[in-house]
């Protein structure tokens, strides 16, 4: 029987397949002992199981290629350190030697002990990690009984589940499945930010799912609105199909602005960069007319193996991204990994308190400056073959600014004395991302000479929301008032002084908050290769001084709702082929 749900459309497009449901995962497990005798076999089994779990997730990080190696990368690492931390190993290890349980009940033990410690802890980013528990767990119980791990998808299903891991969504997608339906999550999501990049239909937040829908159901889903259509009748179907004419018609026409300038309908040049950390995203970003290269991170060099790359291994990679866009200007993003983003190199800090503020990004460079003197070296000897930009992220303050400053001074010096082709002078900007560097700015803009603004961490930092924990997925919103008055406050100051002033996170790449950005005064955006011609074909349909004009009544809004309804207003309207 027909029947109609909703949830929130995370990632756009329309699917039609047979529902497959997965239950929310319990490790479901009756107590059971051993033996004295049986103990060490049974600890030598749960050993083996852990190890085969670790093997599984090397191979699956060897395996990705492109923005997944570095979006998914940062979540199998993150399992790996779970495996290897010596609070689960040691309270396994305890559970069966002494307490004589058997493997599966430790687990379930253990499991229970963490869960409880995250669950109690003030820090919304340690809470949100029993989800990576629970998934680190549920492999080693797999791997125990032979069973297999990873959710397998089935060409022609969409998949409705409580939630999806970023580590599985590339794999589900090049598996066929044609959409997930999750009953909790965020459209901000790590996992909604990878569903959009592989254009996989995604709705979120949809709670009546699992108790709705029956395996093998036949479902419509359409990503944009959320809605949900369960065994659809025959006007469903017409409307299916008249999307999908739309949604042919919409990449064709988008195709055409490969080519087309970012210009206003008044007349006013929009760059728009592309974010990227791959040879793959600079060919896309090459290929759809970027103006450059907006934020290159350089964290993947020193993902993908257990040593950190030297200097000559780190310049063949930039100067390969810089001849890559044959002149356009190329932002290399200083190293910003911490305990956040695990590495197999050991530069990151085990065990850290609170890793999301903890020693990353230009801090871990200014307690190794070794290491980031070897980048700048890299950095400023790729500028020799093309222009290039310096930015570093988790900026607090001056003081790193200046510090950065004079080692790029000295390493420019020294590589012109060692007879190095370098580009004279590099541009050095900072990520406005600290709540602490936006409102201190005025103190130092005139040290730097362009400023990128990082909205994913601005918000989280300012909201004291993670992202990544589906509770406070109403919460955490560039749409709250907070957040756009600190950045109209950071544009104006880059603005008084003639600076260059980006936006690089996620906003960025979503074409329904281009007017926002654009009446905040954002000239320059940063993002993802996939939805920059949307983004292109926004800012072509409005007249940024018509929309300026409404700047007062978006800065007065005093809730998201507001806001919500002031970019309901002003959504440009495209012209049909």
């Amino acid at each position: 029987m027909r029947q109609g749900l909703h949830g929130q459309g995370a990632s756009r497009g329309s699917a039609l397949g047979r529902a497959r449901v997965r239950e929310p995962h319990a490790l479901e497990v009756a107590e059971a002992r051993v033996a004295p005798a049986e103990a060490e076999a049974e600890l030598a089994r749960l050993h083996a199981a852990i190890e085969q779990v670790r093997g599984e997730i090397r191979g699956m990080r060897d395996q990705l290629h492109g923005a997944l190696a570095h979006e998914v990368g940062e979540f199998l690492d993150l399992h790996t350190l779970l495996l290897e931390d010596p609070e689960l190993l040691h309270g396994l290890d305890e559970l069966v030697r002494s307490g004589l349980y058997g493997a599966d009940y430790a687990l379930r033990l253990q499991r229970d002990r963490l869960a409880a410690v995250f669950e109690g802890m003030d820090d919304a980013y340690f809470r949100s990690r029993i989800e990576d528990i629970d998934h680190v767990i549920g492999r080693v119980h797999a791997a125990l009984h032979d069973h297999e791990a990873e959710l397998q998808g089935v060409a022609g299903e969409i998949l409705v589940t409580d939630a999806i891991a970023p580590s599985e969504i590339g794999r589900l997608h090049a598996q066929g499945v044609l959409g997930i339906v999750t009953s909790g999550g965020s459209m901000l999501s790590h996992t909604a930010i990878l569903a959009r990049s592989l254009h996989l239909p995604l709705i979120v937040n949809a709670p009546q799912a699992l108790g709705a829908i029956n395996d093998g159901d036949v479902l419509v889903i359409d990503g944009s609105t959320g809605e949900i259509v369960i065994e659809p009748g025959p006007s469903d179907l017409r409307v299916y199909r008249a999307r999908l004419r739309e949604e042919k018609r919409e990449r064709k026409q988008l195709r055409r602005l490969r080519r087309e300038p970012s210009k206003t309908l008044d007349g006013v040049d929009i760059r728009l960069y592309a974010n990227a950390e791959s040879r793959e995203d600079v060919a896309e970003a090459h290929a759809l007319g970027a103006a450059g290269i907006g934020l290159y991170r350089t964290e993947f060099l020193f993902l993908q193996g257990r040593e950190v790359p030297d200097e000559d291994a780190q310049f063949r990679a930039y100067r390969d991204l810089v001849l890559g866009m044959t002149g356009r200007t190329v932002t290399i993003r200083t190293l910003d990994i911490g305990a956040d983003k695990a590495d197999n190199s050991g530069l990151a800090l085990r065990n850290e308190p609170n890793p999301a503020l903890g020693l990353r990004g230009v801090r871990l460079s200014m307690a190794r400056t070794g290491l980031l003197e070897t980048q700048l070296r890299a950095i400023a000897r790729a500028s020799g073959y093309g222009p290039v930009r310096i930015l570093v992220p988790m900026v607090s303050g001056r003081e790193e600014v200046i510090a950065v400053r004079q080692l790029l001074t000295r390493v420019l010096k020294d590589l012109a004395r060692e007879g190095q082709e370098t580009a004279a002078q590099i541009a050095l900007g900072a990520m406005i991302e600290v709540p602490s560097a936006a409102i201190a700015l005025p103190t130092f803009a005139r040290d730097l000479d362009f400023i990128s603004i990082g909205t994913n961490d601005l918000v989280q930092y300012l909201l004291a929301a993670d992202r990544n924990n589906d509770a406070l997925g109403d919460l955490y919103s560039p749409l709250h008032p907070a957040v756009l008055r600190l950045v109209h406050s950071v544009v104006r100051v880059a603005r008084a002084r003639g600076m260059p002033a980006s936006i690089c996170g996620e906003i960025a790449g979503d074409a329904r908050f281009t007017p926002l950005l654009l009446v905040l005064g954002i000239e320059e955006l940063s993002l993802h290769p996939s939805p920059l011609l949307e983004v292109r074909r926004a800012i072509r349909a409005l007249d940024l001084g018509h929309l300026r004009a409404r700047a007062p009544a978006l800065l007065r809004a005093r809730d998201r709702a507001g806001i919500e309804r002031w970019l309901d207003a002003v959504q440009p309207v495209h012209a049909a082929d």
